[in-house]
């Protein structure tokens, strides 16, 4: 069944790289837990059970700790990550939000805390894998990562970024561990802008790997935006479509990733409950090829689309 997850960082930090629509406000650290909790509680009754987390997101990995203890319900589903370490202490001024270590003792380290979320814990993911980190060829963290796989019953998986994340991904899928493939869960940047998973999704699918789709809304610029001009044609489109099927841009475009891709999930962002509401409309329905087509058309080559994504803000 294809379905929207909730992916937490924006739940668990007050600042991400993205496009916002509305101007952030200073808010309470308890004020903003609580509406954490609140796009939770609206995710989970509008029928969500994926939901994504990660150390490096603030306080959401210990926010979903929190709130799945207060369920008893068997087929929500926590995916979780390992690598990043949140530094900003929730300072809007802050120079760096988080920094990257994907060495053996981060893993341990992380691991002590994530493996609370279980029983509902069924991912543990390296966070944004990349061949800079060493991680795909680190045998000792390799190894326990597959340890973990088979001892803690979980699913091991990577998530992706930048312009050559399907070579990371073709790198990921031909790690064996014992003869047995390590990695079942691959998290991919994938949007109307950003085609590039297509080019091995179905080699992923046919391996019975899980695809999760991250970025969905390519960080906001889905959204029409004075800024980028030559994006005019593409608002035009999104916003029509929208239109005929009474519903938010954000919809028609987690639409598209539902029906261009086979995925386990695609994540939604929300930071409010409205917003997940509004993100759940997708199901609403379904794209014709028609329209599939027209929105395959704005595909970017990909260093374009990540020259742009590394030039937005944290805000």
């Amino acid at each position: 069944m294809k379905k929207i997850g909730l992916g937490t960082a924006a739940i668990g930090r007050p600042q991400y790289i993205n496009i916002k629509q509305d101007k952030t406000e200073d808010e309470d650290l308890d004020v903003f837990r609580e509406r954490g909790l609140k796009v939770l509680d609206t995710a989970y009754e509008k029928g969500v059970r994926y939901f994504d987390t990660a150390p490096g997101y603030g306080m959401a990995e210990q926010l979903l700790l929190d709130w799945v203890q207060t369920k008893a319900d068997d087929s929500i589903e926590i995916a979780t990550k390992w690598g990043y370490t949140y530094v900003a202490n929730f300072d809007p001024k802050a120079t760096i939000h988080e920094v990257k270590d994907h060495s053996l003792n981060q893993l341990l380290k992380q691991w002590q805390i994530s493996k609370e979320l279980k029983p509902y814990l069924s991912t543990l993911q390296v966070h944004s894998a990349t061949f800079e980190s060493g991680i795909l060829q680190d045998e000792k963290v390799l190894n326990k990562l597959a340890e973990l796989k088979a001892n803690q019953d979980i699913r091991i998986g990577i998530t992706t970024t930048g312009d050559n994340q399907i070579e990371v991904l073709q790198a990921a899928m031909d790690i064996l561990v014992q003869g047995i493939p390590l990695f079942e869960v691959y998290q991919v940047t994938y949007n109307i802008l950003d085609h590039s998973l297509t080019t091995i999704a179905d080699k992923l699918l046919e391996s019975g790997k899980r695809i999760v789709i991250k970025e969905a809304l390519a960080n906001g610029r889905v959204f029409r935006n004075s800024s980028y001009p030559a994006y005019q044609a593409m608002y035009d489109a999104l916003e029509k479509m929208a239109q005929k099927y009474e519903v938010g841009v954000d919809a028609i475009a987690l639409r598209y990733c539902m029906d261009s891709i086979n995925p386990y999930a695609v994540l939604s962002g929300a930071s409010a409950p409205i917003q997940i509401e509004e993100n759940l409309k997708a199901f609403n329905f379904q794209l014709d090829e028609q329209e599939l087509s027209i929105l395959k058309a704005f595909s970017l080559d990909p260093k374009l689309y990540w020259s742009e994504r590394k030039k937005l803000n944290w805000n």
